[in-house]
């Protein structure tokens, strides 16, 4: 699979969103078709982004499950820290091993495993796979090495990169489709930068003077180089500045393929056979989010699928809001005398209210990204916690 160039910043490109022809939300030009989505053969990563708390981790186990049991073979990585995806598939727990869903319906030749992003250990797995024996000891016991690759700024959406591109390196015969769930809000698209600013770290000044000691015995007595190993001594202390030069060093051999594999990987999300799922709840701050994630995924010349609408509230059928409301009133007022009615009239005014408020909503962010499919999936009337809850998150998403 190949993919294009980066984007280059501040400029803008035109999003590749799959156009489909079934019902729409009110004000979008055509819905999403997510039964088309993953019965494309070329469609081979779906990535399903979006803010916190609008179901975008059950969407991602949906989705997956789904196109399993349409006959995909699929794994699913989240990166998301809870832990709600191990639980809906009925998992005691989720490591860096994809491991497989029991209970995931065969007939059609599918296959479903699911795992979830190990900072530490991944980090590990790259030097181990990319360094000699005695290199690779040497980095992973050095204190500076343990803190960064367990909590440094950044780590986390770099080794996101990492982990979908060795999932994509392992796809052939094992899986034909990998789906993968994000960090909540706006940092789930900080892996999007994540070449860059690793670019940035190793062409700065400061890990080039950090390596001067290792390139050669001549640079370790230059007047310069003693005057700012002086400043940092005193600021970071003399064993931490020797941590740290000594991972710089071990670690010099390494820095090339990092930045190669990092690059390779956004050229991947760029490529016609990725699709990314922008998750929205029908809220006006949760679309606002989405409709950044949106222009940020067009500017970076990301291929949108289009957005799920999650927890859209569908009325019941019958009188209109003012007319339900008006009648429960009467009722209170004496004109009844079944409290049971007026309460049930109210909360049908109540639901036919708040639908018209998400429909409004819906309008004005289709109205803003014309262009982009939508698909809306009704809420349910309890939390998805197990395979038949994510199954009919599944039906109501291919709707």
């Amino acid at each position: 699979m190949t993919g294009k160039a980066r984007t280059a910043p501040g400029s803008r490109r035109r999003s590749r969103a799959r156009s489909v022809s079934t019902h729409p939300v009110a004000g979008a030009s055509h819905a999403l078709d997510v039964d088309a989505l993953i019965h494309d053969d070329h469609t081979r990563i779906v990535v399903c982004c979006g803010s916190g708390g609008v179901g975008k981790t059950t969407t991602a186990a949906a989705l997956a499950l789904h196109a399993a049991e349409r006959g995909r073979r699929v794994v699913v990585l989240t990166i998301d820290p809870a832990r709600r995806l191990a639980q809906s598939m009925g998992l005691t727990e989720l490591d860096n091993l994809p491991r497989p869903v029991e209970g995931v319906g065969t007939p059609a030749g599918g296959s479903l495993d699911a795992m979830m992003l190990d900072m530490k250990r991944t980090f590990d797995e790259v030097v181990e796979a990319h360094a000699a024996p005695e290199r690779a000891a040497q980095i992973l016991t050095n204190p500076f090495y343990v803190a960064l690759s367990s909590s440094f700024a950044g780590t986390q959406e770099y080794m996101a990169m990492e982990k979908l591109g060795q999932l994509s390196a392992q796809a052939s015969g094992r899986w034909d489709l990998i789906v993968v769930d994000t960090p909540p809000s706006r940092s789930a698209l900080d892996f999007l930068d994540a070449p860059a600013r690793l670019a940035s770290l190793l062409d700065g000044r400061f890990i080039k003077l950090m390596l001067a000691p290792a390139k050669g015995p001549a640079r370790i007595f230059s007047a310069g180089f003693g005057v700012v190993t002086s400043a940092l001594n005193k600021v970071l202390g003399t064993a931490v500045l020797r941590d740290v030069q000594t991972f710089i060093a071990a670690f010099d051999t390494l820095f090339g393929g990092f930045r190669a594999r990092a690059e390779k990987t956004y050229a991947l999300l760029q490529a016609p056979g990725t699709a990314f799922l922008v998750v929205a709840a029908p809220e006006p701050d949760a679309l606002r989010e989405a409709a950044y994630f949106v222009e940020r995924l067009t500017q970076e010349d990301m291929p949108i699928a289009g957005l799920v609408l999650n927890r859209v509230t569908v009325p019941s059928p019958g009188l209109e809001a003012e007319r339900a409301q008006a009648a429960a009133e009467r009722l209170d007022d004496g004109d009844g005398d079944d409290p049971l009615v007026a309460a049930v009239l109210r909360v049908h005014a109540e639901q036919a209210r708040r639908s018209s408020r998400e429909k409004q909503y819906a309008r004005r962010f289709a109205g803003s990204h014309r262009e982009v499919p939508i698909v809306a999936v009704p809420a349910l009337a309890t939390d998805v916690h197990d395979l038949e809850g994510l199954r009919q998150i599944g039906t109501l998403m291919a709707g």
